[in-house]
C-alpha cells in the first residue's frame, strides 16, 4: 500500500481488518496526508473533518497493518515489485496486491512575479501553518481556482490571519452550474455554506484572477483583473493554485493505463494492471468521502470481500460523476495563458523563461534544449504548466519516481527483501 492520506488508510485498514498482512508506505512523518495533516486527537474535535480521522486512524493503530513512514517508492525494477528508499536505505519489496494512493499535488499557472518570495500555492501554505508557520495579522490574498480555496480561506482565518480576499478565477455561471450537481450532496452543501459562515465580511469574487505580483526582494503588492479593470491589494503573502493534479509518476511506471489525465479503474478500483489498484485523487479530485469509500472499497477487494465492495461500488459512483462536474467547473480560464511575459519563468529549478521554452514543439524537446524539467522537482510544477500552456504531455516513465541515491539506483533487484522491513521501528 502506498499513500497514508485518507485513501489509503481506508485501503489499509479494511484489508488488515480483513486478515491481510498489510504494509503502508508514506514518504510522511505521520499518516494523514493534506487533509489530514496536524491534527490529533484534541484539536481534532473542532475540525470539520475531525471525526473521520478520528474513527479511521484509530483502527489503523488497532489493526495489525504495519506503518512505514518516511519511506517512498522509486522505482519497479521486477514484477511484483517495488524498490523503496528512506534516506539512503533500500529494499526490493514484493507484493501480491498492491493499491496505490499517492494523491495529487496543487496546479501553479505561471504569471510575472509569481516566484517571488511569500508566494505560496494555497495548499502549500495551508501546510506551512499546519507545520507552524505564524501568519496572525498577516495580511493574505488567496486566489486561483477550486473549492479548496473556501477552506483554505477559512484554515488561515482561524490561524489569525487577515484575509483581504479570496478571488476565484472561474465566472459565477460556471459556479451556478456546478453548484446544481450539489443538490445530491446536501453534506458538500452545509461544508460550504460552513466555510462562507467563517469567512464573513471577507470579500469574495468570482470571474477575477491575479495578473502580475511585485515586489524587489519580498511580495508586496498583487495586481488583480477581471478582463475589463484591475486594482492592486498590498499584501504579505498570496496564496494562489489553480486546483489539482493527481501524482501519476508511480501509476505510470507501472504501465497503468491512462485516461484523460486519470488512472483508468474498473468497479473495484482495479487498473488495467493485474494486482494493481489505484485510488483516491488518482482517479479524479473528488474529495475525502470519495478517497475513503474507494479505499474501503480496493482493500475489501483485495481481501475477497466482494459483497461489500459491490455495494460500496454503487455509493461511490455518483461521486465519480462529481468529481467530473468539479474538473469542468473549475478548469482554468482561456486568459490565463496570456499572462506570463516573455521573461516570466515558467520552469523555476532551471530557471528557464516561457520565450525560451515557447520556441520548443513537445516537452521532450524542451527538455533537450532548454532543459526545462530536469531540475529538482522533475516537471512535477512546470509539466502541468507547459501541458496547460502549450498542450504537451508530460509524464514520463523513467525511474527514479522521486531523485534518489545513485548508490539506492545501482543496487541489484533483490525480491523477497521485504522481510528487512521488520528491522525498521514502526511509526505511530
Amino acid at each position: 500500500m502506498i499513500g497514508a492520506g485518507p485513501g489509503g488508510i481506508a485501503a489499509a485498514t479494511t484489508a488488515a481488518e480483513a486478515g491481510l498482512s498489510v504494509c503502508l508506505l508514506d514518504d510522511n512523518r505521520s499518516p494523514g496526508g493534506q487533509i489530514w495533516r496536524g491534527l490529533w486527537g484534541q484539536n481534532a474535535r473542532k475540525n470539520q473533518h475531525g471525526r473521520d480521522f478520528a474513527e479511521w486512524t484509530g483502527r489503523l493503530r488497532n489493526s495489525n497493518c504495519e506503518l512505514w513512514s518516511g519511506w517512498q517508492a522509486i522505482d519497479a525494477p521486477a514484477s511484483n515489485t517495488l524498490r523503496v528508499e528512506r534516506d539512503g536505505e533500500v529494499y526490493d519489496v514484493v507484493y501480491r496486491n498492491l493499491i496505490v494512493a499517492t494523491g495529487a499535488r496543487e496546479r501553479f499557472l505561471p504569471f510575472p512575479g509569481w516566484t517571488l518570495p511569500g508566494i505560496a500555492g494555497a495548499g502549500g501554505l495551508q501546510a506551512l501553518v499546519k507545520s507552524g508557520l505564524d501568519v496572525r495579522d498577516k495580511r493574505i490574498v488567496v486566489a486561483g481556482t477550486g473549492p479548496l480555496l473556501l477552506a483554505i480561506s477559512a484554515g488561515l482565518a482561524d490561524a489569525g490571519a487577515k484575509i483581504v480576499a479570496i478571488y476565484e478565477q472561474a465566472s459565477i455561471a460556471k459556479l451556478m452550474g456546478f453548484g446544481l450537481t450539489l443538490a445530491r450532496f446536501p453534506g458538500k452543501i452545509s461544508e460550504g455554506f460552513g466555510y462562507f459562515r467563517m469567512l464573513r465580511g471577507i470579500p469574495y469574487r468570482t470571474g477575477c484572477w491575479v495578473k502580475r505580483a511585485e515586489g524587489s526582494s519580498r511580495l508586496t503588492d498583487v495586481t488583480v483583473t477581471d478582463g475589463r479593470v484591475e486594482w492592486t491589494h498590498n499584501c504579505d503573502w498570496l496564496a494562489c493554485g489553480f486546483h489539482l493534479v493527481p501524482n501519476l509518476e508511480l501509476p505510470a511506471l507501472l504501465g497503468c493505463a491512462i485516461r484523460n489525465g486519470y488512472v483508468s479503474v474498473n468497479d473495484w478500483q482495479q487498473s488495467s494492471i493485474a494486482d494493481v489498484a489505484c485510488i483516491g485523487e488518482l482517479t479524479g479530485i473528488g474529495g475525502l468521502e470519495k478517497a475513503l469509500l474507494e479505499g474501503e472499497i480496493a482493500g475489501g477487494a483485495a481481501a475477497g470481500r466482494m459483497d461489500r465492495a459491490r455495494q460500496l461500488a454503487k455509493r461511490v459512483r455518483p461521486l465519480r460523476n462529481f468529481a467530473r462536474r468539479l474538473e469542468e467547473a473549475f478548469a482554468p480560464r482561456e486568459e490565463l495563458r496570456a499572462l506570463p511575459s516573455s521573461d516570466t519563468v515558467v520552469c523555476r529549478c532551471e530557471d528557464v523563461t516561457h520565450s525560451t521554452i515557447q520556441a520548443s514543439r513537445s516537452w521532450r524537446e524542451a527538455k533537450l534544449h532548454t532543459r526545462c524539467g530536469m531540475g529538482a522537482c522533475q516537471g512535477r510544477i512546470c509539466g502541468p504548466q507547459t501541458e496547460f500552456l502549450f498542450g504537451w504531455n508530460h509524464i514520463g516513465l523513467r525511474p527514479p519516481v522521486f531523485p534518489a541515491k545513485l548508490s539506492v539506483l545501482s543496487q541489484p533487484a533483490t525480491p523477497g527483501a521485504a522481510a528487512h522491513l521488520n528491522a525498521v521501528s514502526q511509526t505511530d
